[in-house]
């Protein structure tokens, strides 16, 4: 676990990389590798409820935003929240960070909800895909929507009131039986704990929920917004803790098997230290790229809820984070 926390640390916070409009907030990144870009797919909150932003870079470190991927459809299970995290990344740890296709399209899953405002329950998870994921346009959700609710006869205790952000990988050598593996937080119903569980398909449309309970488990407040890479022969699942410790941060656990997990718990990955992440610095995208590691995450501080980066290797300030305090 220590191997694994000196190679995935990044004690250099780079900054802020979106600033949202006034009335808007961003959220939850997730970075992949197309052609010879960079992209980013992160979420907006209007006031109304969720919807899917893509963003592009040239170097991981300066973003420009190009528009719309997934809009609330107004109508039906996922009316009013629409936030999109993409699905299929090849998690080879310093690979090429690129998604892989299955049925010849790219995939993304997301969190659908039919009430207007911020995460109005009940939310579940939902399955969209694309040919062209490099460009700002509608993806296509999957007619078998949603895959996963809590209305489902075997929905678990842990996921009884709703169902929060997902990661889908492919594990080709079908550690579990199937080649496509989901880690999603829920929320159980009564109080607010959150806690990741995990559920298995062989199409990516039918889904099959594994193990009677969580895979990780912090016993109270939140861990949740998973997502895998694989280290060697070990999986690294890095997620957010939140409230049963202050305020919210990044960490990880490891697995072998995929369903058995040992959590880190040393120094956290990110955590509040700046103005600008001063309440939160959590949400965890982690990918390494020509010897750097780069942390993409949500902070929430004085300039809002926006998108930030800390780094592995000193990569300067950005310039929409403002200039180093006194101390630094």
């Amino acid at each position: 676990m220590q191997d694994i926390y000196e190679e995935v640390k990044t004690p250099y916070k780079y900054g802020l990389l979106l600033l949202p409009e006034a009335g808007m907030t961003y959220d939850c990144p997730s970075v992949f590798r197309h052609g010879d870009r960079w992209y980013m797919l992160y979420v907006q909150f209007d006031g109304m409820g969720y919807e899917t932003y893509l963003a592009e870079s040239d170097d991981l470190l300066v973003w420009n935003r190009t528009g719309k991927i997934l809009t609330r459809t107004g109508t039906g299970w996922d009316a009013n929240q629409a936030a999109g995290f993409i699905a299929l990344q090849d998690t080879t740890w310093a690979g090429r960070n690129e998604l892989l296709k299955h049925d010849d399209v790219y995939w993304l899953s997301y969190i659908g909800g039919a009430l207007p405002g911020l995460e109005k329950e009940p939310l579940a998870i939902g399955l969209a895909s694309t040919s062209r994921p490099e460009e700002p346009a509608e993806w296509t959700r999957i007619e078998h929507n949603p895959v996963l609710h809590r209305d489902q006869p075997n929905a678990r205790a842990f996921e009884a009131q709703t169902l929060y952000k997902s990661t889908v990988i492919l594990d080709e050598n079908k550690t579990l039986g199937h080649p496509f593996v989901m880690y999603y937080n829920g929320k159980q119903k009564g109080e607010w704990v959150e806690r990741i569980g995990m559920a298995l398909s062989d199409d990516m449309v039918h889904w099959q929920r594994h193990g009677d309970g969580p895979v990780v488990d912090n016993g109270s407040g939140i861990s949740g917004d998973p997502q895998l890479v694989r280290i060697g022969e070990v999986w690294v699942m890095f997620y957010f803790g939140a409230t049963y410790r202050p305020k919210a941060f990044d960490t990880f656990a490891c697995s072998h098997d995929l369903e058995r997990w040992t959590k880190w718990d040393g120094p956290d990955l990110i955590e509040p230290s700046e103005p600008w992440d001063d309440v939160f610095a959590h949400k965890p995208w982690v990918i390494k790229h020509d010897g750097v590691v780069y942390h993409f995450y949500c902070a929430v501080g004085d300039k809002g809820r926006t998108i930030a980066l800390a780094t592995s290797e000193d990569m300067g300030r950005s310039a929409l984070t403002g200039p180093r305090r006194q101390s630094e």
